[in-house]
């Protein structure tokens, strides 16, 4: 069972995320709503982070700064109703390996990526 953490400030979308992926039994999912509460509870287990850009309490690209270099081997997915060509490009220079525009085409496509990635 693979551990997956959301952390978005958009209580719906991380709630929908967290019931869509628990619903398959394949993941422990866990949802945070602001994101230094999120870096005080992450350990080593998990897998794969789904993470928010835009939050008010911290930004997504600091988050993901720091994820990386606590805890190098977790793969992390950016999410974003707002992309710039800039905050792709730093999120992968920041160690990111996918970037998902809001809305979803489908929750599924969070589920194949989830599992393209952790192969």
């Amino acid at each position: 069972m693979k551990n997956i953490v959301i952390i978005d400030d958009e209580v719906e979308i991380a709630s929908m995320i967290e019931k869509f992926l628990s619903k398959s039994g394949n993941y422990h999912v866990k949802s945070f709503h602001n994101p230094l509460v999120a870096l005080e509870h992450i350990q080593d287990d998990v897998d794969v982070v789904l993470l928010d850009i835009m939050m008010p309490q911290m930004g997504g690209l600091e988050v993901l700064q720091k994820l990386k270099q606590k805890y190098p081997q977790i793969h992390i997915i950016m999410m974003t109703a707002y992309s710039t060509l800039d905050k792709v490009l730093d999120s992968h220079r920041y160690g990111a390996v996918h970037y998902l525009m809001k809305p979803f085409k489908s929750l599924g496509e969070i589920s194949a990526k989830i599992e393209e990635i952790t192969r």
